[in-house]
């Protein structure tokens, strides 16, 4: 591979490394001999720490910037506690692009999220649908602080002539260290623990939140670390900006769920709870922009289920088991 933007010494600060998508990017530059990667866990820098954030990157000068970091969660979370996402979120961001622009990064990647797009959106989801209707309501707390935080890389970039800001937006990304809580975690992750338990106890039926209907796009973690790659490693400066980075296919939930059941071995029945919200009906992303640039998805959904279930046997299960001795 050859780097266009970057070379393997530049410093790149991965915000964020022990979750989902940042310990897949952080992985991913570690097999490409990437040698200064900083790592830095929340008791060393919080990031909702305004003078903390400023102090870190004055010492340690990343050159690049990938802010995986952010208040993350399921439906019922964002329903639960919407005050923290939205102000967590907001911290997170002013406080690392401001540092970042102060610091002279070069590059700085944020992650922004699907449910930014409206809830009645045609699909796929083109880049220039955002802002012309209402997101999802069960999560607009969460997908209005992505939004400022997409309209804070754009107005970087135009107000210093320089488009060092790159938002992109995935869709439902799954994978190894994701939130395997049913309370926490989003709809994948969740499912497999839930799923996992059922077959354990021997149990005849799994209930699931809504009709089921809703169709969602999942990506594996390490497609996204392949796209960060793709955009780090190659000059973007005539790229029309935010980015989508999604696998072209969706899936409805009941029919997650019995791919899910099929990978844990769950013989029972799949009920739904119609007193649950459904969230909305439908999130598919064109993801023309990223593949322009040479990039496309690697791992195919049964494929990826399966590994992640692997690891969550392998890492998850382990230490649940140690924690009730």
């Amino acid at each position: 591979m050859v780097f266009e933007v970057l070379n393997l010494e530049n410093s790149i600060y991965v915000a964020g490394h022990n979750g989902l998508i940042g310990s897949a990017v952080v992985r991913r530059l570690q097999e490409l001999g990437f040698s200064n990667i900083i790592l830095a866990a929340r008791h060393e820098v919080d990031l909702v720490d305004r003078d903390a954030v400023d102090a870190f990157f004055k010492e340690r000068k990343p050159v690049f910037v990938l802010l995986c970091a952010g208040k993350v969660g399921g439906i019922g979370e964002n329903l639960n506690i919407p005050a923290d996402f939205i102000n967590i979120n907001l911290a997170i961001q002013m406080n690392v692009f401001r540092a970042a622009h102060a610091n002279c990064v070069r590059k700085l990647i944020f992650f922004g999220s699907s449910c930014m797009y409206p809830r009645n959106c045609p699909q796929p989801m083109p880049e220039s649908a955002l802002l012309t209707g209402m997101p999802e309501p069960s999560s607009l707390p969460y997908a209005l602080s992505k939004l400022v935080g997409v309209q804070m890389c754009l107005a970087y970039n135009k107000q210093y002539g320089a488009q060092r800001f790159i938002p992109v937006i995935p869709n439902s990304v799954y994978g190894p260290n994701d939130d395997y809580d049913t309370k926490s975690g989003h709809v994948l992750s969740a499912l497999i623990r839930r799923f996992h338990e059922a077959t354990l106890r021997g149990d005849d039926e799994v209930v699931l939140w809504g009709s089921g209907n809703p169709r969602r796009e999942f990506i594996h973690s390490d497609d996204i670390a392949n796209a960060c790659v793709c955009l780090l490693t190659q000059s973007v400066s005539q790229l029309e900006l935010p980015i989508n980075i999604g696998t072209g296919a969706d899936i409805s939930i009941r029919e997650l769920a019995e791919a899910i059941a099929r990978v844990t071995g769950f013989r029972g029945k799949i009920s739904q709870d119609l007193s649950k919200p459904d969230g909305a009906p439908q999130k598919l992303l064109d993801s023309a922009r990223i593949r322009g640039l040479g990039w496309h998805p690697e791992i195919v959904l049964e494929a990826g289920l399966e590994q992640t279930y692997t690891w969550y046997l392998e890492n998850i299960v382990p230490k649940e088991k140690s924690f009730e001795r």
